[in-house]
Formats: structure tokens, C-alpha cells, sequence
């Protein structure tokens, strides 16, 4: 079982940056690929963005690739979310996610976190 808690959303003007965090309960970690996902009012789940457990292999989707960068700190049991350049339309719930190794394109995860709201303002 893993618990995973985001933080770091808010509201921020067009053309802005933010980084979300989100901190995992379990020690080991490592043993999860992590991605993040966002929902909008209205719409459908997105997936975003993934990390393999070492660093070493990441997936973006076409809509925040080259704006968002995602990283993450096993010594410290955190993902991050680093977004630039945001856009109105990337006003949304954004939600981490874990589950075991297996491919960053697979976007069946096991364990999510509550969310935290992103509000880009025109």
C-alpha cells in the first residue's frame, strides 16, 4: 500500500510556473514508477507524464511536453511536477499516481493521491 499526498497547486497568471510535489508513504519507494495525471472540469482523466523508479526513462504527453518536466527524489520519497509556461487551459485537478515497475507508457496505476487544484488565470 502506498499513500500519496500532493501539494504545491494554487493559482497562477498565463505564462507562469508552478511545481507540485507529491510525498509517498512507503520506504521503498523505489520500487514504483510514479506519473501524473490531471482532470478538468467536465473532462476526462489525462495522463501526463511518468517516471521509471531509477530516473531513467520518462514519458510526456504531446500537450505539456517541452513545458512540464517531471522528477523525482527516492531518498526523499517525492515526485515532482515542474510546470512552465502554463496556459489557462492547464487549469485542472492534478492527481500523482504509483504503481509497480512496468513500462512508463502502461497509465493503469494502483494507488493516487487526493489531488491538487491548478488554476491558470488569462
Amino acid at each position: 500500500q502506498v499513500q500519496l499526498v500532493e501539494s504545491g497547486g494554487g493559482l497562477v497568471q498565463a505564462g507562469g510556473s508552478l511545481r507540485l510535489s507529491c510525498a509517498a508513504s512507503r520506504r521503498t519507494f523505489s520500487d514504483f514508477d510514479m506519473g501524473w495525471f490531471r482532470q478538468a472540469p467536465g473532462k476526462e482523466r489525462e495522463f501526463l507524464t511518468a517516471i521509471n523508479w531509477r530516473s531513467s526513462s520518462t514519458y510526456y504527453a504531446g500537450s505539456v511536453k517541452g513545458r512540464f518536466t517531471i522528477s523525482r527524489d527516492n531518498a526523499k520519497n517525492t515526485v515532482y511536477l515542474q510546470m512552465n509556461s502554463l496556459k489557462p487551459e492547464d487549469t485542472a485537478v492534478y492527481y500523482c499516481a504509483a504503481r509497480p515497475q512496468g513500462s512508463i507508457y502502461n497509465t493503469a496505476y494502483d494507488y493516487w493521491g487526493r489531488g491538487t487544484q491548478v488554476t491558470v488565470s488569462s
